[in-house]
Order: structure tokens, then C-alpha cells, then sequence
């Protein structure tokens, strides 16, 4: 049998991201990025002032060395005894001193002895040079070179070139401490402004969730309004969803009225044609005709009046209806009318299952399929609400089915049963719209509605399905 109406599409759609995570997201790249900025650029002045330091020092040394060295008559230097650091006394300690001179002079510190210091040239006396690194066999080397020129008496000037060099793996240690500890400190940093901000964006955010928190309590009808207050960048959304929750309900409630309205007005015309077809002289022929057109002309005003009635899925429910107190005092109704049949109602109704919409679609739907099951039954009748809650939605989903014991409906037949003004049996009083009353209520709530058999009573059973909202 084809659906009544459309069924929900249950294929998850991809979500946007929400507010709250777009911007710790980008809160958190944009931190990133300028933590890392910072660190890079700490990172390299820390390294080209331990640079500095190490120039300056073996500046130093290079200094000590050329003030502690004296030329002997023969215009040969004479070094100091003493080092400037005892580094210098110790065989591979990482800090070399090494003097170039006139006449292939070769002079090596302790610590330089049998290294291979080849790469090294002189300099003009005045030149001076900071090199490194510089891949070697020992290593890699960071060097200073100073160029002199040592007066002798009645003699040349001496020219020497003093160079000091030592290894990277100071500096690199020094360097590596000092990364470990930034990184950390960094870190530390991040974590606290993240948490921080997380704090901040949460606070910030508040009154839209405090707006979606009230627009719940407005669709579930715990709330005719949103009636918090909210800061000023939010007032004037709150008033306009206000004023249209308010249009909403006035506009649904003047629709309805004026359907009613008019097919109340055109009642008493149909009621004055029918008494004067029936008191008039017409024959007997004309007068069937007639009086057959007034009563299908009642029947279509019936019928409108039930749907001006239907007001059908709301966004803002003004409240929930209890199902449990309604559908007793239906059934107590029922068991008067139908008291020669003997008819036995069972619930089979949720705790707390409500409808979400109006007052009068719950009775007209409950009424009619009830009702159509007391006219059908032998002697039992079943009533089963249930809800169906889905995480993300305010209001639940809600099942409601009604079986009894009669006859039953063949499923080739149950296309036409549904139909307006059509009866399952032409011997049982009615106008054949009921069902088709139900069905609209079904339709404007965005529902289904299906027949089969029922697997208790074997009679038929009418299942409503209306979705989460």
C-alpha cells in the first residue's frame, strides 16, 4: 500500500561544526602557529647569542695567547708556559690553540698534539676571522683567527697567526638544554591558554546555548515563550522569534476558526434546503435526487469541519497532551455506545507518553480508530502507545496502534477503505470519513499510518507512526 505521507529520510546528514568547535579549532592553529613562532624565533637568538659568547671567548683566549707570547733575539716566538684554561693541557678536550708563523712556525697547544689542523692559513697582521662549524676530522670546529706582526729589535717583524678552536658539542649541548626547557615552558603555556580559552569560549557562548536550551522548552511546550534574558547583541533575535512563535500560533488558530466558521455558516441552509425538498410537492424522484445532494453536501461540510479541526505539527507546541487520561474517557464513552456488544478495551500505554500538538488531533485521531475498532469488534479491543526517543531531538517519536477481534481487513481492500466516504460495509452506519479524517491528522504531522492484521486478536490492526521531532 503506498504511504500517506512521506517517509523521514533516516540517512545521516554530515553536521556542520558546531560554533564552540570551529573556534577551538582555530583558536588552537592560531596558538600553534604563534607558539611556534615564538619558539623558532627564541630558538635562533639563543643560538646566535651562544654564538657571540663562544666568538667573545676564544676572542679571549686568542688575546691571552698574543700577550703572553715574546720573540727571542733570533725572532722566534716564545709561548707562554701557562694556558689561559687548562683545557688547552689536556689531550682531546675540545679546545685547540694552534699559531701559524713566518718561516713554516708551527705551534700547537697539548690538547692539539697529533690533530691534523691543515685547514687552517694565515692572516695579514689586523685580519681577525670567526669560522664554523666546520667538518674535521675532529670533529666539527668552531675557530678564531688573529693575524700580529711581533716587533723585534734590529730584526723583521714577526708575523703570527693565532687561532683557538673548539668543538660544536658545547654549544650544542648548551643549545639542546635550552630547547628541551623552551619546548616546556611553551608547552606549559599552550595547555594553560587552551584551557583558558576553552573557559572563556564556553562563558562566551553561554547565552546561545541558554537560547537553545529555551527554544526546547518551547517545541516540547513547557514554555509559551522565550522568556530569559539575554545580552544585548541576542535581544533582538529572541524578540522576533517571539513575535513569530506568536504569529505562528494566532495565524494556525485563525485558519482554523475560519474553516469552522464557514462550514457551520453553510449548515443551516443545507439544514432549511433539506426541510423544504422534504415539505414540498415535488415527486417522489426529483425529490430523492435532491435530498441525496443535500446529504452529500452535508457529509463534505461534516467532513470539513472535522479537518478546521486538524491543526496539525506545530514547531512550538503550546504543551504536551497525556495520552493515558484521554484515551480512558474515550473508551468509557465507547463502552456506553457500543454496551450491547460487550466489547473489552485493553491498554498497552507508556508511562509518561504524551502527543505534541493539539488537544482536539489526539481525540479526533484516537476517537476515530477506536471507535472504528468497537464498530468492527467482536469482543476485544487493544490500545498500544509507545514513544520513540532519539538523542539530538526534543520531542520523541510516538506509536500508537489499535486492534480488534472482528473480521479484518483484506489487504487488496485496504486502499479503498481509506479512501473518503467509502465503508467497509454498506450495512453499518456511518459516513465513511473517519478514517480518512485519521489520515489527514497523520499527513499534517508528517506520520504514517498502516493497516495489516493483528497478531492477537486476528482482526485488524491500524498503526500510526508519527516521528521524532
Amino acid at each position: 500500500m503506498p504511504s500517506p505521507a512521506a517517509k523521514t529520510n533516516d540517512a545521516a546528514e554530515r553536521r556542520p561544526f558546531s560554533l564552540a568547535a570551529r573556534a577551538a579549532l582555530t583558536t588552537g592553529l592560531v596558538l600553534a602557529a604563534f607558539l611556534g613562532a615564538i619558539g623558532w624565533t627564541l630558538s635562533r637568538t639563543y643560538n646566535a647569542s651562544e654564538l657571540n659568547k663562544l666568538q667573545d671567548r676564544l676572542h679571549n683566549y686568542v688575546i691571552t695567547y698574543i700577550a703572553g707570547t715574546d720573540p727571542r733575539r733570533d725572532g722566534t716566538p716564545l709561548m707562554p708556559d701557562t694556558p689561559p684554561d687548562p683545557m688547552f693541557s689536556r689531550p682531546g678536550s675540545g679546545l685547540y690553540a694552534v699559531v701559524l708563523g713566518d718561516n713554516n712556525f708551527h705551534w700547537e697547544s697539548s690538547s692539539a698534539l697529533g690533530r691534523d689542523f691543515s685547514f687552517l692559513h694565515p692572516l695579514e697582521p689586523g685580519d681577525h676571522q670567526f669560522i664554523g662549524p666546520v667538518d674535521t676530522e675532529l670533529g666539527r670546529l668552531y675557530y678564531y683567527s688573529f693575524g700580529v706582526a711581533l716587533d723585534v729589535p734590529d730584526r723583521p717583524a714577526v708575523h703570527l697567526t693565532f687561532t683557538v678552536a673548539q668543538t660544536e658539542d658545547e654549544l650544542e649541548s648548551n643549545t639542546a638544554v635550552y630547547r628541551r626547557s623552551l619546548v616546556g615552558w611553551l608547552a606549559t603555556l599552550g595547555l594553560m591558554l587552551i584551557v583558558l580559552q576553552l573557559l572563556l569560549l564556553r562563558w562566551s557562548l553561554t547565552p546561545l546555548r541558554k537560547v537553545s536550551s529555551d527554544m526546547s522548552r518551547v517545541e516540547r511546550g513547557n514554555s509559551d515563550h522565550l522568556d530569559s534574558q539575554y545580552p544585548i547583541e541576542l535581544t533582538g533575535l529572541t524578540h522576533r522569534i517571539n513575535a513569530f512563535i506568536e504569529s505562528e500560533r494566532e495565524q494556525r488558530t485563525r485558519y482554523r476558526n475560519t474553516l469552522a466558521d464557514l462550514a457551520h455558516s453553510l449548515k443551516t441552509p443545507l439544514a432549511v434546503m433539506r426541510s423544504q425538498v422534504e415539505s414540498s410537492d415535488v415527486s417522489t424522484s426529483v425529490r430523492g435526487s435532491l435530498l441525496d445532494q443535500v446529504r452529500r453536501m452535508d457529509e463534505l461540510v461534516a467532513y470539513q469541519l472535522a479537518r478546521a479541526a486538524t491543526t496539525g505539527r506545530q514547531t512550538f507546541a503550546a504543551s504536551a497532551v497525556p495520552i493515558a487520561g484521554h484515551a480512558e474517557d474515550l473508551v468509557q464513552s465507547l463502552e456506553k455506545v457500543y454496551a450491547a456488544k460487550n466489547v473489552l478495551c485493553e491498554f498497552d500505554i507508556e508511562d509518561g507518553a504524551a502527543f505534541y500538538g493539539e488537544q482536539g488531533d489526539l481525540l479526533e485521531l484516537m476517537g476515530n480508530l477506536l471507535e472504528n475498532a468497537f464498530k468492527w469488534a467482536q469482543h476485544h479491543v487493544l490500545l498500544v502507545v509507545k514513544t520513540d526517543r532519539q538523542p539530538g531531538r526534543p520531542r520523541p517519536g510516538l506509536l500508537l496502534s489499535v486492534e480488534d477481534d472482528g473480521p479484518g481487513i483484506k489487504e487488496d481492500k485496504v486502499e479503498k477503505v481509506l479512501q473518503r466516504g467509502v465503508r467497509g460495509d454498506e450495512r453499518v452506519k456511518g459516513h465513511g470519513i473517519g478514517l480518512s479524517i485519521v489520515q489527514d491528522i497523520v499527513r499534517a504531522y508528517s506520520g504514517e499510518l498502516t493497516v495489516d492484521h493483528s497478531p492477537e486478536f486476528g482482526g485488524a490492526r491500524f498503526s500510526v507512526v508519527l516521528p521524532p521531532a
